[in-house]
């Protein structure tokens, strides 16, 4: 039997009616950028996750990017994050000339810990970034207490947890700004790359829409203006709107989330609650199955949904059991094998420090197939061999 961790094959399979149609509408109607589908999914997109706002672009790490930058994240600003994580989390901080400040994992979640943010906090932390991870939503509420004690932002790093709900509230609607992606993977994923910001804030919106089309348009005017306590804009002074992309206001770049990509999505958003509540069965029936094994399986939190992006086991034996997984025909992958403080890409940027849950975490995790179009006789033989080759 060979089953893939991921399986993106299988889920275009099952409604490729549907996106193929799509593509094949935007093929013909020869409208390629920023159109009609962009703007649609960025509404259908905002109200599925409870916003006012949500602006597309390229990728996740763009958006990341663009987010800092639309915070006012600038040179030499910190901002406090996780060292587990992927790369993607850091690399947009330094990026923008901030500095990444690591915090330890909750062993529980897998999340940032709420009680070592505070001891990283100096006059330089301009925001804290945490990470809803493996589609687990990290402690949001005691993470937003610490950031207005302080006077930080709070933008969610939400990449693996499109649909992922914290105490009622869906992920990307839980701090000032978040960030998704929409990588084919995901558990939102297109059939290309896409990235989106999400915030309830029209200053942060405004520049998020000029930084991702070069600083340009009404957006960066409005922008431009804000930044300098203008609130009044003259349009006919200011801008010719028959042709704004000729008009820039920020240094920005070139960020846009695909029409074809935007169409796929638009249809995909149908089904998600769907594909979620399927990993969710899948989930609960693996750990039902585990129970009294040396496995440590991930925790269920009644104020949280999960929405399994990666269904993640822990184990001594971690490198031994990947070994038999693969053996056996089974997709298996540790995320994330080298915590970001370790990264050589960093060691002239962040601080030396020890985070131990997350060394352990990068040693010890593998992920198993969860995706939605797994079959029960798949997963009995997944299991199957976890039992043999985790005593």
């Amino acid at each position: 039997m060979k089953i893939n961790l991921m399986d993106i094959k299988r889920q275009h399979q099952e409604h490729a009616d549907e996106y193929e149609q799509a593509a094949l509408d935007v093929l013909r109607s020869g409208n390629y950028i920023m159109g009609e589908n962009v703007k649609a999914f960025e509404k259908e997109f905002a109200e599925y996750c409870g916003v006012k706002y949500a602006v597309s672009c390229g990728n996740g790490t763009d958006a990341l990017h663009i987010a800092l930058r639309a915070m006012g994240v600038k040179p030499g600003d910190e901002v406090i994050t996780t060292p587990f994580t992927f790369f993607a989390t850091a690399e947009a901080v330094a990026s923008v000339g901030a500095v990444p400040v690591f915090v330890d994992v909750s062993p529980d979640s897998y999340c940032i810990d709420p009680s070592k943010i505070e001891e990283a906090i100096t006059p330089k932390t301009k925001a804290i970034l945490p990470v809803h991870f493996y589609g687990q939503p990290a402690e949001m509420d005691k993470i937003n207490e610490i950031a207005k004690k302080h006077n930080l932002l709070v933008l969610e790093d939400s990449a693996q947890a499109s649909g992922s709900i914290y105490k009622g509230k869906k992920t990307g609607n839980l701090g000032d700004a978040a960030c998704f992606s929409f990588f084919p993977t995901k558990t939102l994923g297109c059939d290309g790359d896409g990235g989106m910001i999400t915030t309830n804030n029209l200053e942060i919106a405004e520049a998020a829409r000029a930084i991702r089309v070069h600083g340009s348009g009404l957006s960066g005017l409005n922008t431009y203006n804000y930044l300098r306590g203008q609130k009044i804009l003259d349009e006919k002074k200011d801008i010719d709107l028959e042709q704004p992309k000729y008009y820039n206001f920020l240094v920005g770049q070139n960020s846009r989330l695909d029409e074809l990509q935007a169409a796929i999505l638009r249809k995909k958003l149908l089904h998600l609650d769907d594909f979620i509540k399927r990993r969710r069965e899948h989930a609960a029936y693996y750990s039902k199955a585990l129970e009294g094994t040396s496995y440590v399986f991930p925790k269920e939190f009644d104020d949280r949904v999960n929405t399994y992006y990666l269904y993640v086991l822990r184990h001594e034996n971690a490198a031994e059991i990947k070994k038999a997984l693969k053996e056996n025909g089974i997709g298996t992958g540790t995320y994330y094998p080298v915590p970001l403080n370790e990264q050589k890409a960093l060691t002239d940027i962040v601080a030396a420090g020890d985070y131990p849950v997350s060394k352990k975490m990068a040693e010890q995790t593998f992920a198993i197939p969860v995706f939605p179009e797994l079959t029960k006789e798949e997963q009995d033989f997944v299991i199957d061999v976890l039992k043999k080759s985790g005593k």
